[in-house]
């Protein structure tokens, strides 16, 4: 048997450059992805709401999802905004906090690049970066009538006419999530056809 330390020298030189990019985005306030975002915000809070980039920033789920098109979105963070009650109510009672959303921040990303680029389709998106008042999502974009990704066989898929809207109507992996399509059994009752479909019981 080898000793431990020839045994982690052995997984370091196995282990790939994606992967200890990997390792570092789970935990950014303790690696080095914490000073490194911390730069980079105080330049995409002067940028626009969705910005075209050339590389992505997260070079690991960037190839893991393979990319064409990158572009950096900016969404603001919280729930609904609503205006306080003008008649009497305790504070508790006049129902302006806790309104959220029924769609997640990173599915109105997804839509709103789509709405940006109309002739390209999304196929992933992941979280890059948030502060106190926004968070920036890249959403990968595809062209599904380009020959190149209609003759690539891990991403024709995407130029079938049954995926065309695939932000808007919820296929991405986020959109999934968000309507409660990753499990089946119990405790999913009421997800399918749709939540809206239940009442909105299902969440």
């Amino acid at each position: 048997m080898w000793p431990d330390y020839r045994l982690n020298l052995v997984n370091r030189m196995t282990k790939s450059m994606y992967a200890y990019v990997r390792d570092a985005w789970k935990v950014p306030d303790e690696t080095g992805v914490k000073s490194l975002l911390w730069e980079r915000m105080q330049v995409w809070r002067r940028e626009g709401s969705i910005v075209r980039i050339r590389r992505p920033t997260r070079i690991d789920r960037a190839h893991a999802l393979g990319y064409i098109i990158v572009v950096r979105v900016k969404v603001r963070r919280g729930g609904r905004r609503a205006s306080r009650y003008v008649r009497g109510r305790r504070t508790a009672r006049m129902g302006v906090n806790r309104k959220t959303m029924g769609k997640s921040i990173q599915r109105i990303a997804e839509e709103r690049a789509c709405r940006k680029y109309p002739n390209m389709e999304v196929l992933n998106s992941y979280w890059v970066g948030e502060d106190g008042r926004q968070k920036w999502y890249e959403v990968i974009l595809l062209d599904p009538h380009h020959p190149s990704i209609i003759n690539d066989k891990t991403l024709s898929w995407i130029s079938k006419p049954g995926h065309r809207g695939r932000s808007e109507r919820g296929l991405t992996s986020a959109g999934v999530k968000g309507r409660g399509m990753r499990r089946r059994g119990k405790g999913t009752e009421k997800c399918r056809p749709s939540v809206r479909a239940n009442a909105n019981r299902a969440k």
